[in-house]
């Protein structure tokens, strides 16, 4: 699988360090499941706690690169987990 995350240094061998690692939309989609059109919904929705994107330039243009902090997207993916695990319990 292409990955799609923003580094410093592409020779750098350090951990990754989720709160400051970026990612782009489609590792975005792979990782919580959901389509391009519903994680822009989701951000339009401040009710659903859905992460916002990053601008990557001051570009204000419809399709602008964006990223998401890979912490907030796995924050968000664990706040759904434990959801699933409330309602179960």
């Amino acid at each position: 699988m292409k990955t799609s995350r923003i580094h410093s240094s592409a020779n750098d061998s350090s951990p990754i360090d989720p709160t400051v690692t970026l990612i782009r939309i489609g590792e975005v989609m792979a990782t919580v499941g959901l389509a391009r059109p519903t994680i822009y919904k989701l951000m339009s929705q401040p009710e659903s706690g859905f992460p916002k994107a990053v601008k990557l330039t001051n570009s204000n243009a419809r399709g602008a690169p964006v990223a998401w902090v890979l912490s907030e997207i796995q924050a968000w993916a664990r706040g759904r987990i434990e959801a699933r695990d409330e309602v179960a319990a």
